[in-house]
């Protein structure tokens, strides 16, 4: 897959647009109940005005009446049809904020989420799944309601189902014990963007400047009574600040300020303590830009009641449309 860089003034026309979507696939069903009875009392108006109106003075403003009567009914018919049993229950439209799953997903990509496949099945390893993260994920209070309650949703891969035991080694993934190489759809990339805090375009590094990187040591541990998620390199561990073997690397790891370690003593306890496996209800997910996803390895895990549905397929941009795997 290529990248394609876009000029500034075409990225930026091609964001709002794809912002505009997506904030159409995301109306709150009050604002669709609201259209929705809106059209209807317009739609008795003119049906009243339409039957009322002898033949022979069918003409003039009736026929836009008409059309706009056969508008409304179809407006109505699709916004309850759509917004109150396709979205809910079935698929949903989302837009991909972040290069976390890059190349698989690009930034700006529209995928299609199968919402009724979680209703009779639970995920698999695999799958490439939206949920409602915990709050440990979220920087941006804005993406926080009143109440609370997280309102973003995140896209990753699962990677670990209950009672799997998961790890990383160097960078390597292991799980129940068997070396899984992930060469399908793992990656590490660099950001060809001057905002890395916001990043589009990334460039695949290639094997040495791979083998270059620091790369982290992860898994579950139990500490306090909890399981939390545990990452260590031979410069630390769990750091709110992990150092790296050379300069301007970038961070081979990131924990969310719940789960920072200071205390040394504590660090080596849990580098030496054995790894926990996932618990019943719960779901381990990472990014498949591997060293550029904040996922489980920072956050911890997914309860299965937040996950929303499964990625089958991208279909906007159309020169991007395939299934997602």
């Amino acid at each position: 897959m290529g990248i394609s860089f876009l000029p500034l003034a075409q990225q930026s026309s091609a964001g709002s647009l794809q912002q505009t979507i997506d904030n159409l696939a995301r109306t709150p069903l009050s604002d669709v109940l609201k259209f929705v009875v809106v059209l209807t009392v317009i739609r008795f108006a003119i049906s009243f005005y339409l039957k009322n109106t002898p033949v022979h003075l069918r003409s003039g403003a009736y026929p836009l009446a008409r059309f706009v009567n056969e508008l409304s009914d179809a407006f109505i018919y699709a916004g309850i049809f759509v917004f109150m049993v396709i979205r809910p229950f079935a698929v949903q439209a989302f837009l991909i904020p972040s290069g976390s799953m890059w190349p698989t997903l690009y930034v700006n990509d529209f995928i299609v989420a199968n919402k009724a496949i979680y209703r009779f099945s639970d995920p698999h390893v695999g799958d490439i799944v939206v949920f409602r993260p915990p709050k440990e994920a979220i920087f941006d209070p804005s993406q926080i309601d009143a109440e609370g309650e997280v309102k973003v949703d995140f896209i990753k891969r699962c990677q670990g189902t209950p009672g799997d035991l998961v790890e990383l080694r160097d960078g390597i993934m292991y799980r129940n014990g068997k070396r899984d190489e992930e060469t399908a759809y793992k990656h590490y990339s660099e950001c060809m963007d001057q905002n890395r805090n916001n990043c589009v375009n990334f460039r695949a590094l290639n094997p040495e400047e791979i083998d270059a990187l620091t790369k982290a040591s992860f898994k579950l541990v139990k500490y306090n009574g909890e399981i939390i998620p545990f990452n260590w390199t031979k410069f630390d561990a769990n750091a709110q600040i992990p150092g790296t073997s050379r300069y301007g690397e970038g961070p081979p790891y990131g924990v969310a300020g719940k789960f920072v370690i200071t205390d040394p003593a504590v660090a080596t306890q849990l580098i030496q303590a054995p790894a926990e496996k996932v618990p019943p209800g719960y779901y381990l997910m990472m990014g498949d830009n591997r060293n550029g996803s904040f996922d489980s390895r920072g956050w911890g895990l997914v309860p299965r009641e937040a996950i929303v549905g499964r990625s089958e397929a991208i279909w906007l941009p159309l020169s991007r449309w395939r299934a997602t795997r």
